[in-house]
Formats: C-alpha cells, structure tokens, sequence
C-alpha cells in the first residue's frame, strides 16, 4: 500500500477543514482585539503589541512540539519541567551563551527521547510516562540548586529574548525558523507523512515500512528539545532563572495545539493553526491586565479555554 494511496483521498478535504479553522480563529482575534481597544485604547499601542507577540515565542516554541507528540497520538505534560530544568542546569553549568545552547538542545533531546522510549519501546502511556518525568525533573532540579538556582545569565539572554534585529523582534525571529522548518518537515517531507499517518492508522504505517517506533521517539524528542529552547528564551525574557520557569506551559500549550487544530487522537494538525491559536490565547491572557482584572479571572479564562479546547475535540471526533 502506498503512501500517496492512502493520503490522496482525503488531504483536499483536511486541508479545506484547517482553511477554514484558520479564519474562524482569525475572525475570533480580530473581534477580541477590536472590543478591546474600544475598552482601553492602550491595547493596540506598539509597546503592547510587543509584549504580546514577545510573550507568545517561548508558548510558540513549546506548542508546535506539543502538536507533533499530540499527531503521533501522544502528549506532553513534561514541557514545563523540561523548560525549568534546562534553564537551571544550563545556565548553571556554564556562561557562554554558545555552550548554554548547544547542553540545552542536548539536554531538551536526551529527556525527549526518554519519555519516547518509555511510550514507544515499553508500552508506558503518554500521559504517565510524560508525569513522571515532570515529576523526576523537578526533583533532580531542587536537588541541584538546593530550591536557589544559580549562575549568571548572559546580557545575550535578555537580547536574544526582548532585543530586535531591524526592527524585528529576535525571539519572534527565532520561532519564525522554527516554524517554518516545522511546517515544511510536517507537509513536504517523507517524515511528515509518516508521522500524520501513523498518527491517523499505526498498523498502515507500519505497513508501509516506516519505524514506527522511532517515529514516536523523534517526536518527543521534538517536543523536548523546543521545550528547551523555549526555557532559555523565558528566562531571556524575564531576567532571571526559576525553578519553576514555564509552570503552567503543559496546560496553555495543550490547549493551543487542540484549539490550532491538532487532533488529539492524532494524525492531524498544522503551525499555521496552533501558532494562531497562542497569539488569541496570549492575547487573552494580556487583555486581563490591560483591563485591570484581577489575576484569578486569567486562571477562570485559562480553565474556560480548556473546557472550549476539549469541546472543540469532541465537535470533530464526532464527524
């Protein structure tokens, strides 16, 4: 059985349903955007915009990984340890930006690929597999810094997160590449393929000849390794390194990816979507503060978007 046999009857029809994905959640950031500059004028001011688009790179990073585990019928709740914990030991084992990077990227991928061994090779699921692990790093990272990270943060750190290159942010410049990689390994490459179709039926891809085991594997080593990348740009971003660097990002990043949308029983999703989607779920986080309303009422929102993300899942299963 073919690849282009089992591809060609159906890729008009998804790709029609993620067109038309794509402008619901653009007409849906257009409305919210709109009423909300009506309320405070402020909204749209160019320091605002900034601090919105800078605030969804690290989320952008960590929801396109989220998206390739979730096609490969998988998911991801380790994205926020693995954040921390590349940050603190990084940042604490050296002060060359370089180096900083380059045991992050190592680091992102070691503990990707163990969380696609655990689901690939031993049979452990997703959702287990990928706690524990968050649990694990948390308690490697206290036992590292003893609850107090140290190290220095380079000056390159804050540029690389909040500077600009012509005008352009850099992070924003960075996800850019990213995304465009990630969007042209999904949809031109062999290995796209594979992945979406083992996402859509394991046994066909199988079939077909593809390692399906490494398939998963590379996945979430994916994940791990943007994970990582996405850690040392928050910290760029907020200055400092935290042991909880990124807390929340398993929940915001999940959500994102379904509402972009990523099929939870897997097979399907797209960048242009889920990066869509983190700039309306950004945009909503930071429409709480510039309205002035209290902190909790975020935490309601965050809660509602999942519950709309999971209502979002079940209206498509149903088709």
């Amino acid at each position: 059985m073919s690849m282009t046999a089992l591809f060609g009857k159906d890729s008009g029809t998804v790709r029609a349903q993620q067109n038309r994905e794509l402008l619901l959640l653009t007409g849906f950031l257009v409305v919210i955007w709109a009423v909300t500059t009506v309320l405070s004028p402020r909204f749209l001011s160019p320091a605002n915009l900034s601090d919105i688009l800078l605030q969804a790179a690290p989320l952008g990073f960590v929801v396109i990984g989220q998206m390739i585990v979730i096609i490969v019928r998988g998911l991801d709740l380790s994205v926020a340890s693995i954040m921390a914990t590349v940050a603190v030991l990084s940042i604490g084992l050296n002060d060359n930006t370089v180096v900083i990077f380059a045991v992050g990227i190592l680091l992102g991928a070691l503990i990707g690929g163990i969380n696609g061994y655990l689901v690939a090779y031993r049979g452990v699921t997703p959702f287990l597999a990928t706690l524990a692990t968050m649990i694990v790093l948390q308690g490697v990272r206290f036992a590292y810094t003893g609850g107090a990270p140290g190290g220095t943060l380079p000056e390159t750190f804050r540029w690389l997160a909040t500077g600009d290159l012509f005008g352009i942010p850099v992070a924003l410049m960075l996800l850019a590449i990213v995304a465009f990689a990630a969007h042209w390994l999904l949809e031109y490459t062999v290995y796209g393929r594979r992945l979406k179709l083992y996402g859509d039926n394991p046994e066909a891809a199988y079939m077909t000849g593809a390692p399906t085991r490494l398939l998963v594997v590379s996945a979430f080593m994916i994940s791990g390794v943007l994970a990582g990348l996405a850690g040392l740009v928050l910290v760029g971003y907020v200055g400092i390194v935290d042991n909880w660097t990124g807390r929340g990002y398993e929940l915001d990043s999940i959500a994102a990816a379904v509402i972009g949308g990523a099929a939870l029983s897997g097979g399907k999703g797209s960048v242009p979507g889920v990066l869509l989607a983190t700039l309306v779920l950004v945009s909503l986080f930071n429409i709480v503060v510039i309205l002035g309303l209290s902190i909790e009422l975020q935490l309601v929102i965050k809660g509602s978007l999942i519950l709309l993300a999971a209502a979002v899942y079940m209206r498509r299963s149903r088709r």
